[in-house]
């Protein structure tokens, strides 16, 4: 799996200038769903101590720091931390961190909430307990975590590529230098997200839109 997680540091090295630019696609339905998103994610997290997991260029960081009580953004991509620092506003009780998504016992801080957006379909299927396990670990108990993502819809983020004998999907991009890429990328449903979660936490709660699903749940004690 290292191969696959460098890819991906790669690809979003390559993209970190640019990335913020699929917050703003002129589609009504599109902003209509990252709005709802939003004020899912701000209200479930309000006056929470937050780890936020794959922060990138801060996009999400921004917003959430409005109503949390801190916020720590660790992402694996020096560049994207780059790009964050230098956009985001400069508030207090946000810290932006160089880290791994599997090595957050490296991160300092006490935390009640957990934050990955856009994230989820990036962890091979294999290291989704790893993943769950690391970041729960790092939590007060009991601790809320929030998660969301795309949904599966044809012929948006590139071509999807399954291989034999690998139950991860892969989208192909393309970097600013025109360079290829197979980025893992696995897509769920309500019920798939039910079947991963149910095991590690309660009071899970499920939103689909168009474009987006969300889940936030409480941890187990």
């Amino acid at each position: 799996m290292a191969d696959f997680d460098e890819a991906l540091r790669r690809y979003y090295d390559q993209r970190a200038d640019a990335y913020d630019d699929i917050y703003l696609r002129h589609d009504p339905a599109w902003r209509k769903d990252l709005e709802s998103l939003a004020e899912e994610m701000t209200k479930a997290l309000a006056g929470r101590s937050v780890l936020e997991v794959a922060c990138g260029t801060g996009f999400w960081t921004e917003i959430v720091a409005k109503t949390v009580a801190q916020v720590v953004a660790v992402d694996c991509s020096e560049r994207m931390l780059e790009v964050a620092r230098k956009r985001r506003k400069r508030n207090a009780n946000v810290e932006y961190v160089l880290g791994s998504a599997y090595s957050l016992e490296d991160v300092t801080g006490r935390f009640d909430a957990g934050l990955a957006n856009f994230w989820f379909s990036h962890v091979p299927k294999s290291r989704i307990e790893e993943f769950l396990s690391g970041l729960h670990h790092r939590l007060e108990k009991p601790a809320i975590v929030f998660m969301a993502d795309n949904r599966y819809l044809p012929g948006i983020g590139g071509q999807l590529i399954t291989k034999p004998e690998i139950e991860d999907t892969f989208k192909l991009r393309e970097g600013k230098d025109s360079s290829k890429y197979e980025v893992l990328k696995n897509y769920y449903d309500r019920k798939a997200l039910e079947r991963v979660f149910f095991p590690h936490g309660s009071q899970l709660k499920t939103h689909e839109t168009q474009y987006f699903w969300s889940i936030q749940y409480l941890t187990k004690q």
